[in-house]
């Protein structure tokens, strides 16, 4: 389904602050990855630069109460989802001002404060714990939903299949949204899996499910808002399978020896989704170029003040080495 502007209830002022987080997410990617290279950030990162539609689009749906679940590709969601971008940027800097106190870095970002229970490093691991949280919701009558965000890799894992199930059978209000960016690690999903589309693996639980552009912001937006209001009238969990690409490697040490730099030009070139929206608003007279400018250098400075609050921030110190932690 190609969805146009035009065909979207959004407000204008809406698709505007669409656009607006897409593109923070990308500065904040992109400023990140010359920190580290500066030695700034310490550990690895996972970079999630071409894929801003499906953190921007499957969020719009959701309210401060609704939740989500992120991976170690994080930071998107985290942003899409309200996450301070300070806080973020002090915590992958190691500063105590950050979300886990500057002890988690880049896969551990958290905000319950606007439902975002959190990244984590391990491959599917976010699948049960949204299951658990829509549960939660249900047999308390609390009323969110959960967005359970996961690679395509994930869904090779014992936790994929056992989540899916138990969300099913028990009629949780949950999305399993899978950003399929075409590659694991070391490989395509087409060497990993032996089906045309994800999105056919729910079929085996009684999950409706679909594939989707997840490049277009407002075809994400579209069919994540049909799965949550779903959610929201006691049917049942829903898969979404959105086919984007991420323009970095796996993570920073990724040479990318699996697949063609032609490919990675195409991609970019043909289909960046801030520069699909941009033009999208553009045609139908919802800003102008000149305003997209105004709004890039407002996303720039706000980055550089992020940077300056995260530099300047304390270390923790020694004596906070025990707390905070769980063994």
């Amino acid at each position: 389904m190609s969805v146009l502007v035009r065909e979207s209830s959004l407000s204008k002022e809406k698709l505007k602050t669409m656009l607006h987080d897409m593109m923070v997410i990308r500065s904040f990617e992109e400023t990140v990855e010359k920190l580290y290279q500066e030695g700034k950030i310490h550990g690895t990162m996972h970079l999630c630069i071409g894929q801003e539609a499906t953190a921007v689009g499957a969020c719009v749906p959701l309210s401060n109460e609704d939740k989500i679940t992120s991976t170690h590709r994080g930071h998107g969601h985290s942003i899409a989802k309200g996450t301070e971008v300070k806080r973020m940027m002090a915590e992958l800097l190691g500063k105590e001002t950050g979300y886990c106190k500057g002890k988690g870095g880049s896969m551990h970002i958290a905000d319950l404060d606007v439902g975002n229970l959190g990244a984590n490093g391990i491959v599917a691991a976010g699948l049960p714990l949204a299951t658990g949280a829509a549960l939660t919701s249900k047999m308390k009558d609390l009323g969110y939903v959960v967005v359970c965000f996961f690679g395509d890799g994930a869904t090779n894992e014992g936790a994929f299949h056992e989540s899916l199930n138990l969300a099913s059978i028990w009629n949780l209000p949950v999305v399993f949204f899978c950003e399929n960016n075409l590659y694991g690690m070391s490989g395509s999903i087409k060497e990993m899996t032996n089906i045309k589309h994800i999105a056919e693996r729910g079929a085996a639980y009684g999950i409706p499910s679909e594939t989707i552009d997840g490049n277009n912001v407002l075809e994400v937006v579209k069919a994540t808002e049909q799965a949550v209001d779903r959610a929201r009238r006691g049917e049942g969990p829903t898969l979404i399978e959105a086919e984007t690409y991420r323009w970095r490697g796996h993570s920073r040490s990724d040479a990318r020896k699996y697949r063609t730099r032609e490919e990675e030009k195409e991609w970019k070139k043909m289909k960046d989704p801030i520069a699909l929206f941009k033009d999208q608003l553009i045609a139908e007279n919802i800003m102008t170029e000149d305003e997209f400018n105004e709004l890039n250098k407002k996303v720039q400075a706000d980055m550089d003040d992020a940077v300056e609050f995260a530099e300047n921030s304390p270390a923790p110190g020694l004596d906070t080495l025990t707390t905070d932690i769980y063994a």
